[in-house]
């Protein structure tokens, strides 16, 4: 699927209002990365749907050898964030999608505020950290996890191997260094990095 290259930043309160249809260009509404909750063990039946429906969509997998008690070697695409899947879409469209019986709901950011409406505004995910995510997936030599915990320590740029240019913060977890890059709602996104291909910003 084609994803845009640059969304600019925008503050709660505008993602908020861009839900609502607020401040798009001549009345034109604007397409917004929002999480779609699905079943568990679904997600690839569902972007399977989703493309016949010619919905714009990104599923988080990683490619991964699995071993099996037998010895038996398989690589498969594992599904990074479970029953979740991000849709590009506008609201109105949105709303449509919604309707689809294999989308269980939109996900709601309960830390956001919605103005003049009741309850928490939809989630809204940056491009910039759907863009981060797809590269970190792509390029990294270990596996990618996706944590509801963010600890914040130095801020940090990658200078070498598969994930050059990246940048982060850096935490040591189980005696080995960890790079995470912030996914809204959802937490971080985070990689076992060696320090010597990390600098300081």
């Amino acid at each position: 699927m084609e994803i845009p290259q640059k969304v600019e930043a925008r503050s709660d309160y505008e993602a908020a209002a861009a839900t609502l249809g607020v401040g798009d260009a001549v009345g034109v509404p604007r397409s917004h990365w929002f999480v779609a909750i699905v079943k568990n063990n679904t997600e690839k039946s569902v972007a399977e749907k989703l493309a016949d429906e010619g919905v714009s969509f990104y599923l988080p997998t990683q490619e991964e050898l699995r071993i099996w008690r037998n010895g038996r070697r398989k690589k498969i695409e594992r599904e990074v964030i479970p029953a979740t899947i991000f849709i590009h879409c506008t609201e109105p469209e949105r709303r449509e999608i919604v309707k689809l019986p294999y989308i269980n709901r939109f996900m709601t950011n309960k830390a956001g505020s919605n103005p003049n409406r009741v309850g928490s505004p939809l989630a809204i995910i940056p491009d910039s950290q759907i863009q981060t995510l797809r590269f970190m997936l792509g390029n990294a030599d270990g596996e990618v996890t996706v944590s509801a915990v963010y600890s914040r320590g130095d801020r940090v740029r990658v200078i070498r191997g598969g994930l050059r240019g990246l940048e982060g913060e850096i935490i040591e977890s189980n005696g080995k260094s960890e790079l995470m890059v912030r996914i809204d709602i959802f937490g971080c996104a985070r990689v076992t990095i060696n320090p010597a291909d990390v600098t300081k910003i």
